[in-house]
């Protein structure tokens, strides 16, 4: 049993076949923001509003500047690939790849950044 068209299997739009990859991955980068923005949440918490040397020693500590790294990179990337599935079902043509590379580079760029102002807090 086929699941196409004669119309779609002619101009060549059947399945992408990476749906599924994309589907586990989004489902994986939600579990891991579902732990890690509570711990995000309870580790960067405390620190608002206060002085700035006491956050810099604070996130000179391993664990609050890790969950704070885990948490950038996974957001971003969970991010970036919700974005790229909404871009993929409502923008057509040209405008639909230009719309994914500056998506892509503005979250790849985005982790950059904070991940910079991270290792310069930490370090």
């Amino acid at each position: 049993m086929q699941f196409l068209t004669e119309r779609k299997r002619v101009i060549g739009l059947g399945s992408a076949k990476t749906g599924t990859e994309h589907h586990w991955s989004m489902t994986l980068s939600s579990y891991g923001l579902l732990i890690l923005v509570p711990l995000f949440v309870f580790t960067f918490g405390p620190m608002l509003g206060q002085p700035y040397d006491e956050v810099v020693a604070y996130f000179a500590r391993p664990f609050p500047s890790v969950v704070t790294g885990l948490t950038i990179i996974v957001g971003f990337l969970h991010f970036k690939g919700g974005v790229q599935t909404l871009i993929e079902d409502y923008v057509h043509g040209a405008a639909r790849t230009g719309l994914i590379i500056a998506m892509t580079c503005l979250s790849y760029g985005a982790i950059g950044v904070a991940l910079y102002a991270l290792a310069r807090l930490a370090l």
